[in-house]
């Protein structure tokens, strides 16, 4: 995901965890693994990445100020932030409570 795609991403899936990171930042690889799991357990959850290095336009919209910043989105609209690393149940633990707003 970057600038150019990012807007239109959201607001056509219900649902959406976006994972703001950059290449050199280290917590940004602790965070990863865990999303790319939880995104094989929530299929009704799009997940995508945006490089805040690249993509500073969409960064700068969303006050991305520390990375890793998790956004969850619904309906187009943010809903929720995660700023840093966290344990994973706390990470799925939102991404529940985004799922419970599908049904």
């Amino acid at each position: 995901m970057n600038d150019s795609n990012f807007e239109e991403f959201i607001s056509k899936n219900k649902a959406v965890v976006v994972d703001f990171w950059a290449p050199w930042c280290a917590p940004c690889h602790i965070l990863s693994p865990m999303l790319e799991d939880l995104s094989t357990k929530y299929t009704d959850i799009r997940f995508a990445k945006v490089n805040a290095d690249e993509s500073p336009v969409t960064a700068s919209k969303y006050y991305i100020m520390s990375l890793p910043t998790t956004m969850l989105f619904f309906n187009g609209e943010a809903v929720d932030r995660i700023i840093g690393v966290v344990p994973y149940e706390v990470l799925e633990e939102r991404i529940k409570w985004l799922q419970a707003k599908l049904y």
